[in-house]
């Protein structure tokens, strides 16, 4: 699974040697560079989606790079800007900064200062794109989840599900916990004809001891102590639809008997009556352990898995489709937005490495909730500190990590260090002397 970067640069500037100096180095680093004279030409060809960031000088005739920064920022806010201007104009290029520009390089620099600072931008773009198009495709609907994606898995098993759904036959669906089973037992049920006929799911690991057959089964007035009206059980609820036995193995060997008889015979007998009753439905079972081996070893019961068995799917772990990730993290985070009627957050660096790094043991259930935290901005928000540190060595802490980074993004430049932390020269300089930083460590 990866995060496509984008590589386009917009560069305008309007002393020509310049310019043609700038776009030949760009483009041996392998950028691809589109060039103005002025930023009118500009404007025309840079829109919302532009995959780059725009490279302008800051003293231009006609609208100067203030004025372009505004322009675009209109178009979109998220677009990186980034001013190069002579070293008079750096008052304005710090406020240009203030008014939203990404970053700003003072003439003459050295070209590594001007790369380091487009591969940063570059990459925060390709972040921002990214999201707007998993959302995009989140909005989109398709594939209910999580049967969203692109996978050879994903896709394979919604080709089976389309296949059979049809079929008059019953399917036992396998695969670990969190994956999604009942979606793809109500997938088989929404793709054939028993579509406008109940869909009936039940736990079966869930259901109270002593009122399991009851419940599966129903049963007549009177038909024990305690029983004051008929009760019609989930069996023949599903008369017509689809019975979907979720944790199957969880089910008791006395009940899996009965079972075996439903699905042998296509009827129910509820506790209490005279006569079974005839049953047409599908039954779709779930299991997250193999239930053939289960079978092998007597703790289920074999001649109901075989019953079972007659068309086996496996839904895939996370671990097995990563490339669909992305798109269903959207999906469910454009979900928990909505619920708590918030927009849904960007998500950054740290979001993007635990959705590729991570192995998401809970798979479908756990990237969902991993989604509500981001949405409510509970991830990414709390930076890890020594429990045992005063309130004044945490803050020191914090200060000299926050200098750091900024001495690292700036490649020690610090003239563009000063106007990130916008404090005294002296006063910087007291800073980096007192944490042991050194400017040209960092060039």
């Amino acid at each position: 699974m990866e995060f496509a970067r984008p590589n386009a640069v917009a560069l305008i500037e309007d002393d020509a040697d310049f310019r043609q100096a700038l776009v030949e180095r760009l483009t041996l680093e392998g950028y691809d560079v589109r060039a103005f004279s002025s930023a009118e030409p500009a404007l025309k060809a840079i829109d919302a989606d532009f995959p780059g960031v725009v490279v302008t000088d800051l003293r231009m005739p006609g609208l100067d790079g203030r004025q372009l920064l505004s322009r675009l920022q209109a178009l979109d806010p998220a677009l990186p800007v980034i001013m190069i201007t002579g070293h008079g104009d750096i008052a304005d290029a710090v406020a240009a900064m203030k008014d939203g520009a990404y970053d700003f390089v003072a003439k003459p620099f050295p070209f590594e200062r001007l790369h380091d600072s487009l591969n940063r931008a570059l990459e925060k773009r390709g972040l921002v794109l990214e999201n707007r198009r998993l959302l995009a495709m989140a909005s989109d609907g398709g594939q209910e989840l999580p049967l969203a994606g692109s996978s050879r898995a994903i896709t394979a098993l919604r080709a089976t599900i389309a296949q059979i759904a049809d079929a008059r036959m019953d399917v036992l669906i396998e695969g670990e916990t969190g994956t999604g089973k009942e979606a793809v037992a109500r997938a088989l049920h929404n793709g054939g004809r028993r579509r406008l006929a109940p869909f009936v799911a039940v736990n079966c690991g869930a259901l109270p001891d002593g009122l399991i057959e009851s419940e599966l089964f129903g049963h007549e007035l009177g038909a024990f102590a305690g029983a004051l009206r008929r009760r019609v059980g989930h069996v023949e609820r599903a008369h017509n639809g689809s019975l979907f036995l979720d944790e199957v193995e969880s089910m008791p060997l006395a009940v899996q008997v009965k079972m075996l008889r439903v699905l042998e015979e296509r009827e129910v007998h509820p506790i209490g009556a005279n006569e079974p009753r005839a049953l047409d439905l599908r039954i779709l079972a779930s299991s997250k352990i193999d239930l053939g081996e289960a079978a092998r070893t007597g703790v289920f019961r074999e001649d109901l898995y075989y019953r079972l068995n007659v068309v086996r799917l496996r839904v895939p772990p996370l671990r097995e489709r990563r490339e669909d990730i992305p798109l269903l993290f959207a999906h469910f985070l454009r979900r928990a937005a909505d619920r708590h009627g918030i927009e849904p957050p960007p998500f950054g660096d740290g979001v993007r490495r635990r959705l590729i790094e991570a192995d998401w043991p809970g798979n479908i259930r756990e990237l969902a909730h991993f989604a509500e935290r981001v949405a409510l901005s509970l991830e990414e928000t709390i930076r890890p500190i020594d429990a045992g540190l005063s309130l004044p060595d945490r803050l020191n802490r914090f200060e000299a990590e926050l200098l750091r980074d900024a001495l690292q993004s700036h490649r020690g430049d610090i003239t563009a260090v000063l106007a990130e932390m916008q404090v005294p020269r002296k006063t910087l300089y007291d800073k980096l002397q007192r944490h042991g930083l050194k400017p040209a460590a960092f060039r």
